[in-house]
């Protein structure tokens, strides 16, 4: 019984103490310990949504449609604007993180079809990018440059 006991306060105390345990066991970090205050600007891979979520509720409990320029990322807030630059052929858009990816997936973001189409990466599947965090609003500048792409 001591062993036990000494084997579960050892466990409590090396254990980290970010993040917490979910029912499953998992050990999860919310994004504001993952992320610093100061880290605006991540790199990673980014892949698509597949067609069979059109239509799904989204983590923020908007509909998810492949013709909006949405992204889900497990990293980066929920309701905040980001822009992604697909570093292989430098094409930009900016999209709002509206939904979360299954906690197994290590990409940093997963964009609507819509957006992987403005990036160029749709035929590949997957690609490089940059991710800039630009707040909750979408800025006035980045709207108009993006509007003046289309």
């Amino acid at each position: 019984m001591n062993k036990f006991l000494l084997f579960a306060v050892i466990l409590t105390v090396c254990m980290p103490s970010q993040g917490s345990l979910s029912a499953q066991g998992v050990r999860t970090v919310s994004h504001k310990n993952a992320i610093k205050k100061n880290t605006r600007i991540h790199y990673g891979i980014a892949s698509f949504y597949a067609n069979k979520f059109n239509g799904r509720h989204t983590a923020s409990g908007e509909i998810f449609s492949q013709e909006k320029l949405t992204a889900a990322s497990n990293l980066l807030p929920l309701n905040t604007w980001v822009r992604v630059t697909n570093l292989h052929n430098r094409k930009e858009v900016i999209v709002k993180i509206n939904d979360r990816m299954h906690f197994r997936n290590r990409r940093l973001i997963d964009l609507s079809h819509a957006a992987a189409k403005k990036l160029g990466y749709t035929g590949w599947g997957l690609a490089k990018v940059k991710v800039e965090l630009l707040g909750k609003r979408k800025r006035e500048k980045e709207l108009a440059i993006e509007t003046n792409r289309m």
